[in-house]
């Protein structure tokens, strides 16, 4: 499979997008591993679109199509935390009771650490039962900024960083 590889500037670093001529693989949060492809798939072009939207603040839902390996389970996690709405956030038990097992939440734990496309499948919107922040691949720092990110936009209140 053919992998095109480009990277946008963000308010959280530079985030390297990774794709298929026909979905999203992977967004990194580093500088950049590879040198930006010459052509990009129209799959490119949105998610980097809609990527510049999220960080405006205008845009709250991904439609980019995204396409990951992993077991069923991973996979059902990963539906139930694209449900959570922009600007709130569900507890690691909270999703795996939605997942159907109540008990699995290190097994949710783990499938949030295997999402390759965080942001589009917001991953930082799970957090601890009190509420506390843990376990995130992109840093807890990029989490709290994602979390006040979408609190802002939602409440139209702006928080200076």
């Amino acid at each position: 499979m053919e992998l095109y590889f480009s990277a946008i500037d963000t308010p959280i670093g530079k985030l390297e997008v990774v794709s298929s001529k026909h979905a999203i693989r992977a967004l990194h949060f580093s500088v950049s591993a590879h040198a930006p492809s010459l052509w990009v798939p129209d799959v490119m072009r949105q998610c980097l679109e809609q990527l510049e939207q999220y960080f405006r603040g205008n845009l709250k839902v991904f439609d980019v199509n995204t396409e990951q390996s992993g077991t069923d389970f991973q996979k059902l996690v990963w539906k139930k935390v694209s449900e959570i709405p922009y600007g709130e956030t569900l507890s690691y038990r909270e999703v795996a009771t939605r997942c159907g097992n109540a008990g699995a939440v290190r097994a949710v734990g783990h499938a949030n650490g295997r999402n390759r496309v965080p942001v589009i499948i917001p991953c930082h919107r799970v957090v601890g039962a009190d509420e506390s922040l843990v376990g995130y691949a992109g840093g807890l720092w990029r989490k709290r900024w994602l979390l006040d990110h979408e609190r802002s936009v939602s409440f139209g209140v702006r928080k200076l960083f």
